[in-house]
């Protein structure tokens, strides 16, 4: 099967040049027939020029019989190469009247008289050299009334102006690759400017994604022939982004709705006294408060625009965190600690956003590593919050989608919803921050929150 070029650019521009190079060809070819063909007209010409030019010489004698008078120099140049070129003259009743040689003119008498449209003949061995003549018989009107001219020239006496005429042809043919090779590379720049639109409109649509779906493709300048397609897309971002709209909204407003009796609801089990089943319906509460305040920060982050211009003490907010979740690790028989630099750390951001990463990476610590242990919350000096924990560690081929929204893996039971990894990730994003997945030595993760400078 045939492999198609895949590139539009491509394929136009190598179409462009298989049609330069078979006009080229064709031009060539036509250039050399036709100058083949004006070879030869000239060579005719010339014949008949020679025609005319004896018949000027035609007098009529004191008896009145025509008589032909050459000049002495056309005399000498006749006689000097009497097989080069050869003529004979006949008048009105087919009797000689001049030969440059007998024998032709001895062949001449012998032809039907000359008509009055020029007559082209070919003599084979001819002459004493059995050389080979292209010649021509003309009727004209001379001194003496009209007579019949036969002047015919050795083949191959054209060989000048062919030569002429060859070294113009392949003169002219040096410029075709030239000329072609010019028109293709403006053809290739005309064909990527027209292309240029498409191009635009590509690396927008790159752009495009879940937190920028608002962007469309621009519709300026756009070929009519892709002007339908980028008009598509556009309608069906639209319906996109309705839909995401509607989605948001649909889960702020059920987060929102959920918050209130879950309020309710944890404020009344707090004043009960009961056994472990209580407490157990306690726990699931608190996991039911989490993911709705997690679903409200997810519609947040999705439908607001972020404010990350202040500046923002990492120091001072990874305190925060690690003393008001330290009650969340006691219980369980882990312990948080905060290591790192011990002064400000300041970036520009939102504090309230990072905060809210920082806790959900903590929690995400506490649920994984293992009892007895304790989960590190590292300020870096550049910048940089990390959280350590002791727990089994994350699979290589898993570190890119733990991010992914409601993704928990394969065969891994936890109680949460799959949306924390998620919600870090979104923030950092609005920061342009950046975090990575690392194994820690002897066991467990590390994850790396890495912010610009201030």
């Amino acid at each position: 099967m045939r492999r198609r070029i895949k590139s539009l650019q491509l394929r136009l521009i190598t179409e462009l040049a298989a049609l330069f190079l078979v006009a080229s060809c064709l031009a060539i070819g036509g250039l050399i027939y036709s100058a083949s063909l004006t070879a030869g007209s000239l060579a005719d010409r010339e014949l008949g020029l020679r025609a005319e030019d004896l018949i000027e010489r035609i007098v009529l004698d004191p008896t009145g019989k025509p008589r032909l008078e050459l000049p002495t120099e056309l005399r000498q140049a006749y006689d000097l190469a009497p097989q080069q070129s050869v003529f004979a003259i006949l008048d009105k009743d087919g009797k000689l009247v001049a030969a440059s040689t007998a024998e032709f003119g001895a062949m001449a008498g012998r032809w039907p008289q000359a008509g009055p449209e020029p007559s082209f003949f070919r003599l084979n061995d001819f002459g004493a050299s059995g050389r080979d003549y292209a010649g021509v018989s003309m009727r004209l009107d001379s001194a003496a009334g009209p007579v019949s001219v036969l002047v015919a020239e050795v083949s191959g006496g054209d060989q000048l102006i062919h030569s002429i005429l060859r070294e113009f042809v392949f003169d002219i043919a040096w410029y075709v690759p030239l000329f072609m090779t010019f028109a293709l590379l403006l053809a290739a720049y005309s064909v990527r400017r027209s292309l240029r639109p498409l191009r635009t409109a590509s690396a927008r649509a790159s752009d495009i994604g879940p937190g920028s779906i608002s962007i469309r493709l621009p519709e300026a300048d756009v070929p009519s022939e892709a002007r339908p397609l980028v008009l598509a897309v556009n309608r069906a971002l639209d319906r996109l982004e309705q839909g995401f709209s509607i989605q948001r909204r649909f889960t702020a407003n059920a987060a929102h709705e959920l918050r209130t009796p879950l309020t309710i609801i944890t404020a009344r089990l707090d004043t009960l006294e009961g056994n472990g089943q209580l407490s157990a319906l306690r726990e699931e509460v608190a996991r039911m408060n989490r993911l709705v305040e997690q679903l409200l920060c997810v519609a947040r982050l999705d439908s607001v625009a972020l404010d990350v211009s202040a500046e923002v003490d990492l120091h001072e907010i990874a305190e925060e965190v690690v003393g008001s979740m330290a009650h969340l690790a006691l219980p369980t028989g882990r312990t948080i600690a905060l290591t790192g630099a011990d002064y400000p750390i300041v970036v520009r951001g939102n504090a309230a956003a990072i905060t809210d990463a920082l806790r959900n990476l903590v929690e995400n610590a506490l649920v994984h590593t293992a009892p007895g242990t304790e989960v590190i919350v590292e300020v870096g000096d550049k910048s940089t919050l990390s959280v350590l924990d002791s727990g089994p560690g994350i699979h290589v081929d898993d570190r890119q989608r733990i991010f992914d929204r409601f993704w928990r893996g394969k065969g891994v039971r936890t109680h949460g919803a799959g949306l924390g990894l998620a919600i870090v990730m979104e923030i950092a994003k609005a920061h342009g921050a950046s975090i990575s997945v690392s194994d820690r030595s002897p066991s467990g993760a590390r994850f790396d929150l890495r912010f610009r400078q201030a």
